[in-house]
């Protein structure tokens, strides 16, 4: 029998509901019981993949190529799990859904309504996520705020689950109790107001995790239970933390796993967090620091630094970075100001390592290009992720090959294209078909021996995860090889440039696939354990 504990968000967005479900998940998993989890995002996009990354953050990819929200991310690195389709769910995917269905009679002449058939619809997926794998738990996080317009639709969902299985449903609201620093004091008034709200909707919380600065005090917790309709114990404590990796094993010190089993009447099959206690004690313990630059474009929106367009690359950092128990310092570099000031990159210097992340267009990418060419010619540990192996493609084949033209169809029409279109996007593109019709999840690579890649892998097979139209143009590959560009991974079906490398160098290297999609923090990802290697030999040689 699957269990479904539903987490929604009070006060504020981005209070944490995405970390708080995988933390929960993690404390269930580690008790003993097969936990999934499912997000459901209110917008009316049918998935993430035309979003763009300044408004919505990272576009997470699975490995069935589902272009989804940054938290199946945290899912994947909590639970040490791959994630699918059916864990991710929009309100178009939902009305689509409906709507292909009663223009196939499916619902046999009835008249189709927003509700019950929406919610009903929305029931049914969560249930399939149940289902697939025979999971014991779904979480399922509900995207926005209480009281929002966008999410009412998925909190009715909530409403009828629990109706229909009492002793089967559980509901956490994550709230943020602000500290509003000239007065100097804890207030519980937004909590409570989002506790009314989301009452009005007909659901009562049976867990408040109450989100804030600091550690939430006894009065306070007396103060919601009474005002909130919960008990005191079940209003947990949920403070900021210096990494969130801590937030399983804070909850736990507030029983908040063995709470949520005597609520379903279970008990746990096991204790083990062993292993997640000691990588939190190797991240409080470590001391040397390695500078890791990412130059990138999609962190500036107004006079903020949004870093969750790069979510899994930071975390990848880190994952690495903590194996080889170094503490990573991560600083974003503007491409857009190496176009403006061409000495600003000597800044580079400074740093132990660069990253180019993935990305799309023409702005920032001649910034980008004197960033790498900069890393090659002085030796700097380089890794490109998608874009960054493209831009690494154009710099090797101006500056190397002398192919003075060299640039991608992507941002010119004209020139030498070392990087083109792929022959079966070419038409999508025509015909202006973008939604989920990039090159989108695993492919299998393979690895050439002999090669920084290889060593890291430690294998000649390989599957990674992709987004992408554009490609390495195999009429190029032979000059570019001739002149010492290393292609050290190519997929085995369509003879595609997978990953390309530099010898003579401390680490260059570039992937056509996001590698950092598939890094966990007990398993990190071997292209960035080798790079933070490198990254660590290039700080002591300084």
């Amino acid at each position: 029998m699957t269990r479904y504990i539903f987490v929604c968000g009070g006060v504020m967005s981005g209070v944490g509901k995405g970390v708080a479900t995988a933390s929960i998940g993690k404390i269930l998993q580690a008790k003993g019981y097969r936990v999934s989890a499912l997000k459901i995002d209110p917008y009316v996009n049918v998935d993430a993949g035309t979003m763009n990354p300044l408004e919505h953050g990272e576009v997470f990819v699975t490995d069935d190529g589902t272009e989804c929200d940054q938290d199946i991310g945290h899912y994947e690195r909590f639970l040490n799990r791959d994630f699918s389709t059916v864990n991710y769910l929009t309100t178009g995917r939902v009305y689509q859904s409906v709507i292909n269905r009663e223009r196939n009679l499916e619902y046999k002449g009835k008249c189709v309504e927003v509700v019950p058939h929406i919610p009903e619809e929305v029931i049914s997926r969560i249930k399939k996520a149940g289902k697939k794998d025979k999971e014991d738990f779904v979480m399922v996080e509900i995207g926005g705020t209480v009281g929002e317009y966008q999410n009412m639709l998925f909190l009715e969902a909530a409403r009828m689950m629990k109706l229909l299985y009492p002793r089967d449903v559980l509901i956490a609201l994550v709230s943020y109790l602000p500290v509003p620093p000239k007065i100097g004091e804890m207030k519980t008034k937004p909590t409570q107001t989002a506790v009314r709200t989301i009452n009005a909707a007909g659901i009562q919380p049976d867990l408040i995790l109450a989100r804030s600065e600091f550690p939430v005090d006894e009065p306070r917790k007396r103060k919601i239970s009474i005002s909130c309709n919960v008990r005191p114990e079940d209003v947990i404590s949920a403070p900021d933390v210096d990494f969130i990796y801590q937030i399983p094993l804070n909850f736990e010190k507030e029983e908040l796993g063995n709470k949520i089993l005597k609520k379903f009447g279970l008990r746990p099959r096991k204790q083990d967090l062993k292993e997640w206690a000691k990588l939190v004690r190797t991240i409080r313990t470590v001391k040397k620091q390695v500078r890791i630059g990412i130059v990138g474009k999609y962190f500036e929106t107004g006079d903020f630094a949004l870093t969750d367009s790069y979510i899994s690359v930071i975390e990848a950092i880190k994952h690495a970075s903590w194996a080889n128990r170094i503490l990573p310092q991560i600083t974003w570099l503007s491409a857009e100001k190496y176009e403006k000031d061409s000495r600003a990159v000597l800044e580079l210097k400074g740093f132990d390592g660069i990253i180019v992340p993935g990305g799309f267009g023409e702005r920032g990418v001649e910034g980008k290009i004197k960033a790498i060419e900069f890393c090659r010619k002085n030796k700097i540990p380089y890794l490109g992720l998608c874009f960054g192996l493209q831009l690494a493609v154009i710099e090797f084949a101006r500056n190397v090959c002398k192919i003075k033209n060299a640039t991608s169809s992507e941002f010119a029409k004209k020139g030498d294209f070392v990087i083109d279109v792929m022959p079966d996007q070419k038409a999508l593109l025509e015909e202006s078909r973008y939604g989920a019709t990039m090159r989108l999840g695993a492919y299998k690579c393979k690895v050439i021996p002999g090669t920084i890649a290889r060593k890291a892998y430690q294998k000649s097979l390989v599957s990674e995860r992709h987004r992408h139209r554009y490609e390495v143009n195999n009429e190029y590959r032979e000059r570019l090889e001739n002149k010492g560009l290393v292609v050290s991974g190519e997929n085995p079906e369509r003879n595609l440039v997978e990953i390309v490398e530099l010898r003579n160098h401390p680490f260059f290297l570039g992937t056509q696939f996001h590698p950092e999609l598939k890094s966990r923090p007990l398993n990190p990802q071997p292209l960035f354990l080798e790079f933070m290697r490198a990254c660590l030999s290039s700080r002591a040689r300084a």
